[in-house]
């Protein structure tokens, strides 16, 4: 890559952004690493690449050579490039991102046009969630089974709310979840989940059918971990979510 940062491929657009200018310099490092992340994640710079050299960051960025040895540093540290002595800063495969650190998500959901990783989150999604609804099948009790309706429940008497429901929704699956005993799992969807929600193309526009077909989703669910069937509440786990999504996922044939 030469000391310009001017892209060869496309349309000859800057593949790192100038941050300078649409911050204040107490935030000039976080949106440094931020632009950095997406012009990687979004392939900007290709897996092999070098980035370009301290000198021509300082310039692109307007930043000291702190900011850009700590924001390059971040990067090293979310599994996005390798510093080489000699080398330089190395671009690595996305097999060695940390995909559920924060800024990595973020700019792979915020920039996954062709919906990839979000139909890669809902496959893995469904994983962990059927894992989590069979533990939690066995492990119920009476207290955790009347929890279980309660939150159905709640879910029920929402659907004239939809910002009511969709916590109801999230509320659901977070109990199943805790009841499973599986904090790792539990944790690695959470984070998934979370930052999926905000986007628009992961939630959708659902219309009262849908939700409807949801809560019965749910309830078979419900049934199968209460009644302590945990290949069957991992069954309607995993269909549930796989059907869900594709209720809601953009253009597709309904």
């Amino acid at each position: 890559m030469s000391d310009h940062i001017e892209a060869e491929r496309g349309n000859g657009q800057v593949l790192l952004a100038s941050t300078a200018g649409r911050v204040p310099a107490a935030r000039l490092g976080i949106a440094v690493v931020k632009d950095l992340v997406t012009a990687v994640v979004t392939g900007s710079v290709q897996p092999g690449d070098t980035l370009p050299p301290e000198s021509v960051l300082i310039q692109q960025f307007a930043v000291s050579r702190t900011v850009v040895r700590e924001s390059v540093k971040r990067l090293e540290e979310k599994g996005l490039v390798t510093v080489s002595q000699g080398r330089g800063t190395i671009v690595n495969s996305p097999s060695r991102w940390n995909v559920l650190d924060p800024d990595v998500l973020s700019a792979l959901v915020d920039n996954d046009e062709s919906l990839e990783i979000l139909d890669e989150l809902a496959v893995v999604r469904a994983s962990l969630e059927a894992s989590m609804a069979a533990a939690a099948a066995e492990r119920q009790t009476d207290v955790s089974s009347a929890d279980l309706r309660r939150m159905h429940e709640t879910a029920e008497t929402a659907l004239n709310d939809m910002d009511a429901y969709n916590d109801a929704d999230a509320a659901f699956h977070d109990m199943i979840m805790e009841q499973s005993g599986n904090r790792l799992a539990a944790n690695i969807t959470r984070i998934l989940f979370a930052r999926a929600r905000e986007s628009t193309r992961f939630t959708g526009t659902q219309g009262l059918d849908a939700v409807r077909t949801t809560l019965e989703e749910h309830r078979a669910i419900m049934e199968a971990v209460i009644s302590g069937d945990a290949d069957g509440a991992a069954e309607a786990m995993s269909t549930h979510i796989t059907q869900a999504w594709h209720r809601r996922r953009p253009g597709t044939t309904r």
